[in-house]
C-alpha cells in the first residue's frame, strides 16, 4: 500500500512537467547525440592509442634486452679477430716450445666464444664454394678462379657474426668472377 502511495504523490508532483525531451527542441537533441558519439569515438581511440603504447613498450622492451648488448658484441669482434689472428701466425716449427702460450691463446679464444654464444652472438662462417649471400657477406674483392662459378666464395677472410637474427658484421669474402 505504501507504493501505491508513493506512486501517487509522485504523479501528482509531476503533473504538468513535461518530459525532458520536451525541454529540449528536436535539433538540440540532435546535437547532443552528435556529441555524444564525438566523445565515444575520442574515447575509442584514446582506448586504442593506449593499446598501441602498451604493445609497442613491450616490443621495445623486449628488443633492448635482446640487442641492448650490439655495441659491446661488436667492440668485442676485432679482440675474436686477433686471437684467431695470433694463433694463425704460430710457425710449425716452434709449436712445440709455444706450447703452454697456445693453449692459453686457445682457452682464451674458446673462452670468449663460450660468452658470445651464451649472449646470442652466433658466428656467420661462410665456406669455399658457398654462394656469395649479400645478407651476410661483404665482398672484398673480386677475382676470376678457374673451375668455379661466379658467385662463389673464393676466400674467407673474416667471420662475419650474429647477434640473435641481426646481423652484426658481415663476413669479408673474395667472391669468383668466372662467368658460368
Amino acid at each position: 500500500m505504501a507504493q501505491d502511495n508513493n506512486a501517487a504523490q509522485d504523479a501528482e508532483l509531476n503533473a504538468g512537467m513535461p518530459e525532458p525531451e520536451e525541454f529540449l527542441a528536436d535539433g538540440e537533441i540532435e546535437a547532443l547525440k552528435a556529441e555524444r558519439d564525438e566523445y565515444r569515438d575520442k574515447f575509442m581511440r584514446a582506448l586504442a592509442d593506449a593499446e598501441n603504447s602498451r604493445k609497442r613498450s613491450d616490443r621495445d622492451r623486449r628488443e633492448a634486452e635482446q640487442y641492448g648488448g650490439t655495441r659491446l658484441a661488436r667492440d668485442l669482434l676485432p679482440v675474436y679477430d686477433n686471437l684467431n689472428r695470433a694463433l694463425a701466425a704460430i710457425p710449425d716449427d716452434s709449436r712445440a716450445a709455444s706450447a703452454a702460450l697456445i693453449e692459453g691463446v686457445e682457452l682464451t679464444l674458446r673462452e670468449l666464444t663460450t660468452v658470445m654464444k651464451k649472449h646470442g652472438v652466433v658466428p656467420v662462417s661462410p665456406a669455399i664454394g658457398d654462394v656469395f649471400d649479400a645478407n651476410h657477406h661483404e665482398a672484398m674483392f673480386e677475382a676470376p678462379v678457374p673451375g668455379t662459378k661466379a658467385g662463389q666464395i673464393i676466400q674467407v677472410m673474416t667471420e662475419g657474426f650474429l647477434l640473435h637474427d641481426r646481423l652484426l658484421r658481415p663476413a669479408q669474402v673474395g667472391v669468383s668472377s668466372t662467368p658460368a
